[in-house]
């Protein structure tokens, strides 16, 4: 069994108030989450206005098709324009 995670850090523009925050990140969640079958969160800076982190797991066989599927995830993340992705990381751990 192959697990892979990620997480992706956004920088916010324009927004003024937690529940435009909110709405922002939730979009991608359930956009993310519907599309790649992946369970999604938002994973830290939760009181920043600035800044989001939104964090994914999925579970696989191949290590190179989870890679090729969280690279997918994060080209996905980045092409839905709602935020400016700042910076990915992602960890293939097998078992």
């Amino acid at each position: 069994m192959v697990v892979g995670t990620g997480i992706i850090t956004l920088k916010l523009f324009g927004v003024s108030s937690l529940k435009a925050k909110r709405k922002i990140v939730k979009s991608m969640i359930s956009r993310l989450s519907n599309r790649f079958n992946i369970s999604v969160a938002e994973t830290g800076a939760n009181d920043s206005l600035d800044w989001a982190e939104i964090g994914f797991a999925m579970a696989g066989n191949d290590v190179r098709q989870m890679n090729s599927k969280i690279d997918k995830v994060f080209n996905a993340a980045e092409d839905m324009g709602l935020a400016m992705i700042a910076d990915t990381t992602m960890e293939i751990i097998q078992m």
